[in-house]
């Protein structure tokens, strides 16, 4: 994808080209646009698009134009706009405040930025009122070789944009990791890409080690998405360590309208919002349909590039917008709004967005930034894809063949993003809600959070029986079997876990998908006491011998095994 969050208001011009980047520092929006409050003036309204995929079923909503055609789902619905593209948020936010827009497009992360700016006026409160998609590919952290997995950014200074669409997504990731923001040094920059203020070309500098990045700046910093080897625009030893296609539930993409005029105008947004709904039924349909119907489609894409590229030649960059972005259609909106256990719902998100801008002394208050009241459950006129049903996002069987050979390559360690253990008590065979709710809740939002990736759950044995039966002189043949039993027992003990996750899920009416869960059985490979020899060692304390009763959950990014998994 290409988003372009372009702070020039901050007094960095992105045309000066300059020899190393110019840091900034971070304050809260507040402070940095100043515009009088103005009334939403009257006549046609302009509706704010930026460069996203997701803004494809947009101008097909308005008749692949900048104005409402009339024969276009816009108009069908009763309704007028001026499409304008800004990609430059300060900006977006000047118009909204002066009236000449009661609309804003961006990420849930962005809009909540301006919480100071906006919260004290009760008239420019945002109210969030559709999610167009959720940024499946097209943001990415690249890190240096020095940066393994989440929790080896402690200590390290990241590139980020300030006021874009990585802030919350970095947080995020850290919170995961057990890090804060505190953990880390930050250097931030006014651009996203294209100048040498951007998190990219600060990579490029000895002392930055990772960079949140667009992924078509993370596929040059790489040499195409495998490991920078220096030449021409990579980073020698430069990787992706993780992008929206495995952490799919991060960044989500929506458009807020002014509280004053939502009082007014409900059923205009109410329309609206159908007519985004139906349209992006309508534009994957032409996507769908491309070689039966190419000129529908070309039309289309021809004119999603000449607004959101600024040429209508652009066709493969705009189609390369539309392949980073998942649409939520009816269903996703119904889960984001209205579905309370969603671990990923608009509350939940919002909290944990403002959280995370507080900590970074963008935001002083809490959130500004509402949801609208809507039935969406009465907003399915007209839609087909109103009780679709999840697909599995995994192969299983070709998963279980990566997991087993990575397995026994020694190699589950590698993509390895987060990782946590749960412990069990001796002959324990289940792992009731009770005892382990806290350790479920964890796996539940990991992987509604991590969907591209997969958790592999890897049971241990104890080795006592073993080893008590090799220092009595066991022969080889019962010896082999002991450790064929720890194995079994240790694959039971996975499942055991992975079953009981599955089921307090469904109890709570939280759709997992089942294929992303890989159960292992390490049996006594593996013990936390280490191996001595060829042996585990032997644990010299109750405390050592309990460590080896436990259950490990590794999140893996396997983005790069192409054969094993299914982008939606």
């Amino acid at each position: 994808m290409v988003r372009m969050f372009i702070f020039a208001v901050l007094g960095f011009a992105a045309s000066v080209a300059i020899a190393a980047p110019q840091y900034i520092d971070l304050k809260p929006l507040a402070s940095v646009v100043s515009v009088s409050t103005g009334e939403v003036k009257s006549g046609t309204k302009t509706l704010p698009i930026i460069t996203w995929g997701g803004d494809i079923a947009t101008i097909y909503a308005n008749g692949n134009a900048s104005e409402t055609t009339k024969s276009s789902i816009f108009a069908q619905k009763g309704l007028k706009y001026r499409l304008s593209r800004e990609d430059v948020f300060a900006e977006q936010l000047k118009n909204y405040i002066a009236g000449d827009t009661p609309f804003l497009r961006g990420t849930l992360g962005m809009i909540e930025s301006a919480s100071d700016l906006l919260g004290g006026n009760s008239n420019l409160k945002p109210i969030v009122f559709y999610q167009m998609t959720w940024s499946a590919g097209g943001d990415a952290l690249v890190v240096k070789n020095n940066i393994k997995t989440a929790k080896d950014l402690k200590g390290k200074t990241v590139a980020l944009q300030a006021y874009g669409p990585h802030v919350d997504y970095f947080v995020k990731l850290l919170k995961d990791a057990g890090l804060s923001f505190g953990d880390v040094n930050v250097k931030w920059l006014p651009d996203l890409t294209g100048t040498d203020n951007s998190p990219m070309a600060a990579l490029y500098e000895s002392d930055i080690d990772a960079a949140f990045v667009i992924i078509p700046d993370a596929l040059a910093l790489t040499s195409g998405g495998g490991v920078g080897t220096g030449a021409e625009d990579s980073v020698k030893g430069a990787k992706i360590l993780m992008s929206t296609k495995t952490a799919n539930r991060v960044i989500a993409d929506v458009y807020a309208v002014r509280a004053d005029y939502m009082k007014r105008n409900k059923d205009e947004i109410e329309r609206l919002t159908q007519a985004l709904l139906l349209a992006a039924e309508k534009t994957s349909d032409v996507v769908n349909a491309r070689n039966a119907n190419a000129a529908e489609y070309n039309s289309l894409m021809s004119a999603s590039a000449k607004l959101l590229l600024d040429s209508e030649q652009a066709i493969p960059d705009a189609e390369g917008l539309y392949a980073d972005c998942e649409f939520v259609y009816f269903k996703g909106n119904l889960k984001f709004f209205a579905d309370a256990k969603y671990p990923r719902n608009f509350e939940r998100l919002s909290s944990e967005i403002t959280k995370s801008l507080n900590e970074l002394g963008l935001v002083s208050k809490g959130s500004a930034v509402n949801k609208a009241a809507l039935n969406y459950k009465l907003l399915n006129q007209g839609l087909s894809r109103v009780n679709d049903i999840s697909k599995p996002k995994f192969k299983r069987e070709e998963l279980s063949a990566l997991v087993s050979q990575k397995q026994q390559q020694g190699s589950l360690g590698d993509g390895e993003l987060f990782s946590f253990e749960v412990f069990f008590s001796p002959n324990q065979n289940t792992f009731p809600v009770d005892l382990y709710k806290n350790e479920f809740d964890r796996v539940v939002e990991l992987a509604s959070t991590y969907g591209g990736a997969v958790i592999t759950v890897e049971g241990h044995s104890d080795p006592m029986g073993y080893l008590k039966a090799k220092k009595s002189n066991k022969p080889p043949v019962v010896l082999g079997r002991v450790k064929q039993s720890a194995k079994n027992l240790s694959v039971s003990r996975a499942q055991s876990v992975r079953d009981s996750i599955i089921g307090f899920a469904e109890t709570n009416a939280i759709s997992l998908d089942d294929s992303q869960f890989e159960p292992i059985g390490h049996g006594i490979t593996s013990p936390a006491t280490g191996i001595c020899g060829s042996d585990p060692c032997p644990p010299k304390t109750e405390k050592e011998w309990r460590s080896n009763m436990r259950v490990v959950f590794r999140i893996i990014q396997i983005e790069a095994e192409s054969d094993v998994f299914s982008p939606l």
